[in-house]
C-alpha cells in the first residue's frame, strides 16, 4: 500500500499526480488525512481523504509519500501520528519513504537523512539538506537512493510519480504508464 499524507496546505500537483500515476500502475493508494476527512491544498483544492492518518498501519513493502507545500509539511510535522509513520518508514528496511518539494527538509530537520545521502528538494531549501549532512543533487528532478525517493517540486511531479511507480511496480509498468500519459521526461 502507498500512503500519501495530506495535511492542510499540501501541494496538490505533487500529491494527486502521485496518486494518479500509482493507481494507473495498478498499485493500491490511500490518501491519509491529517486533521479531518477533508483536507484543503495550498491552492484551495479540497480533497476527501480515504482514511485518517491515525488509522494507518504500515506493513512490509508499504510506502509513505510526503507531498510538499509548506502548510502540508508543517501539518505533517505537527502530527504525532504522521511523524510516527515517517520515522517508521525511514527506519525500517522493508518500507519505502518518498518526499518532494519542501518535504525532504522535514526529513533533514527530523534527523532522518543519513550523512552522505543524495537527495533533492525545492530550490532554495537545499541548505537544510546540507546542514543535515545530506548531499543535495539540485540538477535532478528526482533522486532514488535505496528506499528513499526525493523530488524537486511541482514541476517534477510526474517524474517523481513515475519513479515511485518504477520502484514499486518495475520499470516496465512505469514505462507503460508514461507512454499512456504521453509524457516525455525531462
Amino acid at each position: 500500500m502507498v500512503y500519501i499524507l495530506l495535511g492542510s496546505g499540501f501541494e496538490e500537483a505533487e500529491a494527486l499526480a502521485a496518486a494518479d500515476v500509482l493507481r494507473r500502475a495498478e498499485l493500491p493508494v490511500t490518501l491519509a488525512g491529517i486533521g479531518g476527512e477533508y483536507v484543503t491544498s495550498s491552492h484551495a483544492v479540497t480533497v476527501r481523504a480515504d482514511q485518517p492518518v491515525e488509522d494507518v498501519v504500515l506493513r512490509d513493502g508499504d510506502m509513505v509519500v510526503l507531498p510538499g507545500g509548506l502548510g502540508g509539511v508543517n501539518a505533517i510535522e505537527g502530527s504525532a501520528a504522521a511523524m510516527a509513520l515517517v520515522r517508521q518508514a525511514a527506519g525500517d528496511a522493508s518500507l519505502w519513504l518518498a518526499a518532494i518539494c519542501a518535504a525532504p527538509t522535514l526529513l533533514a530537520r527530523a534527523g532522518l537523512l543519513p550523512a552522505g545521502t543524495p537527495c533533492v528538494c525545492y530550490p532554495g531549501m537545499e541548505g537544510e539538506l546540507s546542514a543535515a549532512g545530506a548531499v543535495p543533487m539540485m540538477d535532478r528532478s528526482t533522486v532514488v537512493e535505496g528506499k528513499l525517493i526525493t523530488g524537486r517540486g511541482p514541476g517534477s511531479a510526474f517524474d517523481f510519480a513515475l519513479a515511485l511507480a518504477e520502484a514499486l511496480a518495475g520499470a516496465s509498468a512505469a514505462e507503460q504508464v508514461r507512454a499512456a500519459l504521453h509524457y516525455r521526461q525531462a
